[in-house]
């Protein structure tokens, strides 16, 4: 459970502002999304492989 505390005379908005924060952190939607559908082992290992790929492009080009 998300708890955020609310300081006396804090604007309404700003506390949900960090509420959003938090929950987002958490991880929950991105979770639900992914067991909307089934995807098979070997093409979760494929997009995990090109991801690396690329993200060893990225950094090649920074050097």
């Amino acid at each position: 459970m998300i708890i955020v505390p609310v300081k006396e005379g804090e604007n309404i908005e700003r506390a949900l502002k960090k509420f959003k924060r938090k929950f987002e952190k958490t991880g929950v939607i991105k979770e639900l999304r992914s067991r909307q559908q089934f995807n098979k082992p070997s093409v979760l290992k494929r997009l995990k492989m090109e991801h690396a790929v690329y993200v060893q492009k990225l950094r090649a080009t920074e050097e």
